[in-house]
C-alpha cells in the first residue's frame, strides 16, 4: 500500500510504516497527514496486522514536523486550534494495537507527535531529538505534552525551551528511557520490526488489551494537558508572518550546536 509521503508493507502480521519525503526530511505535509490518519484507521479493521513500525526514508531523519509549505489556516477564535498534526498519530485514531518508533537521523519538533503515541522507541546511535519552536517565535505545546509523558521533566523542559541550541543525542536518550534500544547508524528499523514480530506472534486481544491498560495509566492527566494547549498556541504564538521571518533568517550554514 503506497500514497503520497507514506509508503506501507505487510508482512507477517507486522505492517511498516515509512515517512518516504527524504527531500524534504520527511517533514509532513496535509496529504501525509491524512494519509497516515487513514492508515491507522485501516490498521484497525485489518486482521492481518497486529503490530506496527513507524520510521522514516533516507536515514537523515525520522521525520521533521509540519512542512513549512504547509498553509493552514487558523480560526479567530483563541479557544479553537487547525492542527493537522493532532490526528497523525495511532492513539489518535483509536489504534490499541502496538506501535514501535524506528528512529535513523533527526526526530524535531511535529515528529513527537509520532513519537508520543508509540508504545516504544528504537533509536539509531546517530540519532537527535530537538525541538526548534520556540527558536522560531511558536509555543511547544502538544509536542511538550506528548513528551512530557515519557521523559522525566527536566529533560523535557530543556529540550522545549532550549530551541534549536540543543540536540539530545541517542545515548543520552536512552539513558533517561525515551529510547529503549540502541542500534549502529541504519539499523533501527531492523530491530523494531524484530521486535514487533515478537508482539506480533502473541495473542492480539491480550497485547491490545495490554497496551490500553497502558495508555489509560496516564491518559487522565494527558487529555487534561492537551485540552490547554490550543489557548497556549493561541496566546504564545508570533504572528505567521514573524515567524517566517524568524526561520528564514536562520543560519543555513551555522555549525549546529554539540549534541548532549
Amino acid at each position: 500500500m503506497t500514497a503520497p509521503g507514506v509508503r506501507t508493507e505487510i508482512d507477517g502480521g507486522v505492517a511498516l510504516v515509512t515517512l518516504d519525503r527524504p527531500a524534504r526530511h520527511n517533514a509532513v505535509d496535509l496529504a501525509t497527514a491524512d494519509e497516515l490518519a487513514a492508515v491507522w484507521r485501516e490498521f484497525r479493521r485489518d486482521d492481518t496486522v497486529r503490530a506496527a513500525v513507524v520510521t522514516g526514508a533516507g536515514g537523515r531523519a525520522f521525520c521533521t514536523g509540519i512542512d513549512r509549505s504547509a498553509d493552514v489556516p487558523q480560526p479567530a477564535s483563541p479557544y479553537s486550534l487547525d492542527d493537522p498534526l493532532i490526528r497523525i498519530g495511532p492513539k489518535a485514531n483509536d489504534l490499541w494495537k502496538p506501535v514501535v518508533a524506528a528512529v535513523d537521523g533527526m526526530a524535531c519538533g511535529g515528529a513527537f507527535y509520532l513519537l508520543g503515541e508509540a508504545e516504544f522507541i528504537v533509536a539509531s546511535e546517530n540519532s537527535t531529538f530537538f525541538d526548534p519552536h520556540t527558536t522560531y517565535g511558536m509555543v511547544s505545546a502538544y509536542e511538550a505534552i506528548y513528551m512530557a509523558q515519557r521523559m522525566p521533566f527536566g529533560e523535557i523542559a530543556r529540550l522545549s525551551l532550549m530551541g534549536t541550541a540543543e540536540r539530545l543525542g541517542a545515548r543520552r536518550a536512552y539513558e533517561i528511557g525515551l529510547v529503549s534500544e540502541l542500534t549502529p547508524p541504519g539499523g533501527a528499523a531492523e530491530a523494531a520490526l524484530r521486535s514487533a514480530a515478537v508482539l506480533a506472534a502473541q495473542p492480539t486481544d491480550a497485547v491490545q488489551g495490554t497496551v490500553r491498560a497502558l495508555w489509560a495509566a496516564k491518559e487522565a492527566a494527558r487529555a487534561q494537558a492537551l485540552a490547554h494547549a490550543p489557548q497556549l498556541i493561541a496566546l504564545g504564538n508570533l504572528p505567521p508572518d514573524r515567524q517566517a521571518e524568524l526561520f528564514a533568517g536562520r543560519a543555513r550554514n551555522a555549525q549546529p550546536p554539540p549534541v548532549r
